[in-house]
């Protein structure tokens, strides 16, 4: 076998490229997700190589070849992110990368330290552990947790609704390795050491199925409308724009698509994230001329209710009032921008949720206490950038209306945390309203990733999902995640369907993630383990573990 000689480190970038390929290749939006239970195979068999004495700077040679296998990984599947900004593409790959060999050099240690039979266990800690850290710092980014994987396959992960996304990322890691173990330890021709993680395979995916069929969906019934502008976010959408299309223009094209689906029955009508282009001041907003226009759509439509993004802001009397996010301009003085979703029911009354899962680099500078002289540095995407304000609760909007849609108006990239979407729910949101602009990745793979996602909110939290897109694809998506409509790309659309109102709380909906925490403190546990075996042993390995010398 390839890792038995001392002569096959040429093996190693040939492990991390197939390794990258196969993960690739699993990904969404390809529907080959059975690749992702192979995807780290090669990550172990190059660590099982590098355990070969003849590697003077063993975890040298580990970290070099794990990183470029994470870094193909990362440019295989978000590649597109430099169709924004190459520099800022190049340097997310490359950041990210780095941030995925701290599992695995964690994992490298403890295996020379404690052996096998605690060095593989620690690796699914270490890795749950850095994707759960990974949703809730500044530089958040969990676009390739594991458990995404099974987006493009609702209908294997209906279990999601007990565990949320990260149960996925236990079930990958657990049968990758369990894989690896089969074909390094019984190099023989024998199917039985695969028995084990082929049935760790078909025996969730066979559950699934059955909560699948037999699943049905609870809830009253609700006629929703979601409209897809196609405004061009580069071009038309922004004054910096080539083709800027002026305001009214852009909400007439709006109405106008509103008014030709909408039916008296309609209780809810969703427009994308910041569908007016216009600069909204918070405690002035009901005197704007385009507001009034709304509530004049609006209230002439008895039951319609409208949910829009917006961008606003909120002014502070003084530096010792403002906020750490905060901006300062002389005619204005201290003020706060919001990625705003407004609310606008039949009777004229508006409430506001501000996003407050920020991107990095463009709606967020990193720790603003800290890095505020960088905001200048922020990544344009058109409209308004730099560091954005955000709110601590996740508000739901109540319809108008009895017994109406109560919708948790999750904006973008929020949609991509499931922890987060599911507080939503325990505020008591029977309907999850994404609203979004993906234009600014073009026709890529990246709308279409964070389209299939949200298939995994719906499933964890059994709700129905609305989703406009500025420029696709809006649709519809039912409690088992099963899509009911889609538009076309870059196609002006505006769909009508009627949606059911889950008001029952899932287990995932109930307790939020509980797989990260846990993994967190097992991860403190082992590196605590680690370093005092270490200072009492005060040997370079285990004691009852050595390189095998047949290597």
């Amino acid at each position: 076998m390839l890792w038995k000689a001392a002569n096959n480190r040429k093996y190693l970038p040939l492990l991390a490229i197939a390794g990258a390929f196969l993960l690739w290749l699993g990904w969404p939006v390809k529907p080959l997700p059975l690749f992702l239970f192979f995807g780290l195979v090669p990550l172990f068999l190059m660590e099982r190589i590098i355990e070969h004495p003849s590697f003077t700077r063993p975890a040298a040679t580990f970290f070099k070849y794990a990183y470029l296998f994470f870094v193909l990984w990362n440019a295989f599947v978000t590649y597109w992110v430099s169709y924004s900004t190459l520099p800022g593409g190049i340097a997310a790959v490359l950041c990210n990368a780095l941030l995925m060999c701290i599992p695995a050099m964690l994992f490298f240690f403890t295996k020379r330290r404690l052996g096998p039979k605690i060095g593989y266990p620690s690796f699914i800690v270490y890795w749950l552990a850095f994707e759960y850290f990974h949703l809730g710092w500044d530089l958040t980014w969990p676009w390739l947790t594991l458990g995404n994987g099974f987006a493009q396959r609702p209908e294997w992960v209906q279990w999601y609704e007990f565990t949320g996304f990260l149960g996925g990322s236990v079930w990958l890691l657990v049968v990758n390795i369990l894989f690896f173990k089969a074909f390094v330890d019984h190099p023989t021709k024998t199917w039985k050491p695969y028995l084990l993680p082929a049935l760790l395979v078909v025996i969730p995916i066979a559950i699934s199925y059955g909560i699948y069929f037999s699943y049905e969906e609870k809830g009253a019934e609700a006629e929703v409308v979601v409209v897809q502008p196609n405004i061009d976010p580069y071009e038309e959408k922004f004054r910096d724009g080539k083709n800027y299309l002026p305001i009214d223009q852009q909400l007439g094209r709006l109405l106008t698509l509103s008014e030709q689906t909408i039916t008296p029955k309609t209780q809810l009508l969703v427009w994308p994230e910041t569908a007016i282009g216009e600069n909204f001041q918070e405690d002035q907003i009901h005197s704007y001329p385009n507001i009034n226009t709304l509530k004049s759509f609006v209230g002439s439509r008895p039951g319609l209710d409208l949910l829009a993004g917006i961008n606003s802001y909120t002014l502070y009397p003084d530096e010792k009032s403002a906020t750490v996010s905060a901006r300062f301009r002389e005619d204005l003085g201290y003020y706060d921008v919001f990625n705003t979703g407004m609310y606008l029911t039949n009777k004229g009354e508006i409430s506001l949720y501000h996003k407050s899962k920020l991107v990095p680099g463009v709606e967020k500078l990193p720790y603003p206490k800290f890095f505020k002289f960088l905001g200048p540095l922020a990544i344009d995407l058109g409209g308004m950038v730099g560091t954005h304000g955000t709110q601590e609760e996740r508000t739901v909007f109540p319809h108008s209306g009895t017994g109406q849609p109560a919708s948790a108006p999750v904006i973008c990239y929020e949609s991509v945390y499931g922890g987060y979407v599911s507080e939503y729910i325990r505020n008591g949101a029977t309907l999850i309203c994404i609203i979004t602009n993906d234009g600014w990745w073009s026709d890529s793979p990246g709308y279409k990733q964070h389209l299939q996602y949200a298939t995994l909110r719906a499933i964890e939290n059994r709700r129905s999902i609305a989703r406009s897109a500025n420029t696709g694809i809006s649709g519809f998506i039912n409690q088992r995640g099963d899509f009911l409509q889609k538009s076309e790309w870059w196609k002006q659309a505006a769909l009508r369907e009627t949606v059911k109102l889950n008001t029952e709380l899932t287990v995932f909906s109930r307790t939020g993630d509980l797989i990260g925490p846990a993994a967190q403190w097992l991860t403190l546990a082992l590196i605590f383990y680690v370093l005092l075996h270490k200072i009492l042993l005060r040997k370079p390995h285990h004691p009852h573990y050595e390189p095998r010398k047949s290597l």
